[in-house]
């Protein structure tokens, strides 16, 4: 069995907004959500900016008794998992709730919760570890605990494949609507990693960038300048679903989901291979199983973290997979404004992608201003790009040389 999967609902959390319509907003204006860090004393840090989700109030997603027993991972789940079930109006039932599942990614869970209660230990030895400790960090509870708020029984399941975490999410999620083992997913993923021990071990491999001065302009992807990404949060969830199922109740649909492509570097532990082979052989398997050909693409929301050998090696990619046609295609880095999610940034990113199919509007890559010369194809610097976009690939590279692609074609009955 193979059906056609459609986007029915978005719902987006990140440094630029709460909310997808705050979101979409800003990233077709251009804007940075970075700044210093707030959430603990960076004075000493190499790296001391981040992009953090501001003005968040957990208590307009979660009940009060229930957020104590979350990580701020799992609430920035849930609040993007409620923004696409409304955008969706998909309404879970006692009928329908086999047939609704729940697949989120994060790539490290609940580190603010692991280093307090650490602490805690330390200070006040092991009695004064919280009961709720284990079910607030652990990645899957993002997943569960949304499953619980909307009732949804069909499959559960969450990845833990680094920077890829939340598109393999959805990619998965697209086979399991495809071969019949549920007609609608909540899928993506979140992310809350700014705190000591994640930015001083990021810091640590020299992948941050220490541009501390110039916030708003330190994550530059493709940009000669670039010295390394900026930490972001938040959560991108989007509800996927069977194409007949979404009709019959009247959905919006914004795309179609039509192919997906998974592999391995098998290279090193956060190094891409410097062939870019992997690169170019996911966006290969997602073109294939779309069943259409290279040059039938229009755009690209490239993986583009801001590091040296990223940006560089993904280009390589492109051009490997593209040949000619690399030269005619939009590529953007929205992680210019809204940082690197990690395990989160293939959820927000694929659903910003399906904005893009969905208006007919390629997002800017900004703070490009000394164009890298290994970085020579079109990344729609600066400013937003009106087009023809038929079909659009999402990238998501992760340490380890996991790699996933997810290709949305604008929706046609």
């Amino acid at each position: 069995m193979s059906r056609r999967v459609v986007v029915t609902g978005i719902g987006l959390v990140s440094s630029l907004g709460i909310g997808t319509a705050a979101n979409w907003d800003a990233v077709q204006a251009g804007t940075s959500g970075v700044g210093p860090i707030t959430k603990f004393d960076a004075t000493a840090f190499a790296a001391r900016i981040a992009a953090e989700v501001r003005g968040f109030d957990p208590l307009q997603f979660v009940d009060k008794k229930d957020v104590k027993k979350m990580d701020v991972f799992i609430q920035y789940a849930i609040a993007a998992s409620q923004f696409a079930m409304d955008d969706s109006k998909l309404v879970i039932t006692q009928e329908n709730a086999p047939n609704v599942g729940v697949f989120l990614g994060s790539g490290i869970g609940g580190f603010s919760t692991i280093e307090r209660e650490h602490e805690a230990l330390l200070n006040g030895g092991p009695r004064k570890i919280s009961p709720f400790f284990i079910p607030s960090a652990i990645i899957n509870l993002a997943a569960g605990q949304v499953s619980i708020r909307f009732g949804a029984k069909g499959p559960n399941l969450a990845t833990c494949t680094a920077c890829s975490a939340s598109a393999h999410a959805l990619g998965e999620s697209f086979e399991i609507i495809r071969r019949g083992d549920a007609d609608a997913m909540i899928a993506g993923g979140s992310e809350a990693a700014i705190t000591p021990m994640s930015v001083g071990g990021f810091a640590a491999l020299r992948a941050l960038s220490t541009r501390n001065d110039e916030p708003q302009k330190a994550s530059r992807p493709f940009d000669k300048g670039r010295d390394g990404f900026i930490i972001g949060e938040g959560a991108g969830v989007v509800i996927l679903e069977e194409l007949e199922h979404a009709t019959r109740r009247g959905a919006p649909i914004y795309a179609e989901l039509v192919g997906y492509g998974l592999t391995s570097d098998a290279f090193h532990m956060t190094a891409p291979s410097e062939d870019a082979e992997g690169g170019m052989r996911v966006m290969q398997m997602a073109i294939r199983k779309a069943g259409i050909t290279p040059d039938q693409v229009d755009y690209i929301n490239a993986h583009g973290t801001s590091t040296p050998h990223n940006d560089r090696l993904e280009t390589l990619a492109i051009k490997r997979c593209f040949g000619d046609h690399a030269r005619n295609l939009a590529i953007s880095s929205t992680k210019s404004m809204t940082g690197h999610l990690l395990g989160g940034a293939g959820g927000l990113e694929a659903g910003i992608t399906v904005l893009a199919v969905h208006s007919q509007v390629a997002p800017p890559t900004i703070n490009i201003d000394d164009p890298d010369p290994d970085c020579d194809l079109d990344y729609v610097p600066h400013t937003k790009r009106p087009m023809k976009i038929r079909y659009a690939l999402s990238n998501s590279f992760g340490f380890g040389g996991t790699n996933a692609a997810l290709l949305f074609k604008k929706y046609e009955a």
